[in-house]
């Protein structure tokens, strides 16, 4: 008996995967990076700081912006393009706008300050270096108790 091709041996594994997938924007962000791999990240211990390699390809320095508040490092990358054809006449054939902003925050400790982090950017690659926690020893505080 022929069956719809809506009733297939895998009708309901393909339902319950397709309800739970969702639609990347990828396309979108074509110009810029794969939503996969945007704002890779690798930290690396150096001894006394770490530094952070954040990968940003297709950003340019100007689109990257760093924040430090409460202990967090937000790191912040946005974009905004458009292309732009026409033919002779000036009449558009095809025009597109895109824009699109990543952010990624990292907690560096309260004790980091501004003019402790050290950032650079080059070949698409953020390089951002703090400070680790200094170590202080710890005065034990003795509490004795009254006997009588």
């Amino acid at each position: 008996m022929l069956m719809p091709s809506l009733f297939h041996d895998s009708f309901v594994d393909d339902f319950f995967d397709d309800m739970f997938s969702f639609p990347t924007m990828e396309p979108v962000f074509s110009n810029v990076a794969s939503l996969n791999t945007m704002m890779s990240t690798d930290v690396q211990d150096l001894g006394d700081s770490y530094q952070l390699e954040i990968e940003l390809p297709g950003y340019n320095k100007e689109d990257i912006h760093a924040e430090l508040r409460n202990g967090y490092m937000t790191i912040t990358a946005s974009k905004k393009g458009e292309n732009e054809e026409k033919n002779d006449d000036g009449e558009y054939l095809r025009r597109e706008r895109f824009t699109g902003e990543c952010s990624r925050s990292f907690y560096v400790g309260d004790h980091v300050k501004e003019e402790d982090v050290k950032a650079g950017f080059e070949n698409g690659i953020l390089k951002v270096t703090y400070p680790k926690k200094e170590s202080t020893p710890q005065i034990e505080d003795k509490k004795y108790i009254d006997i009588a």
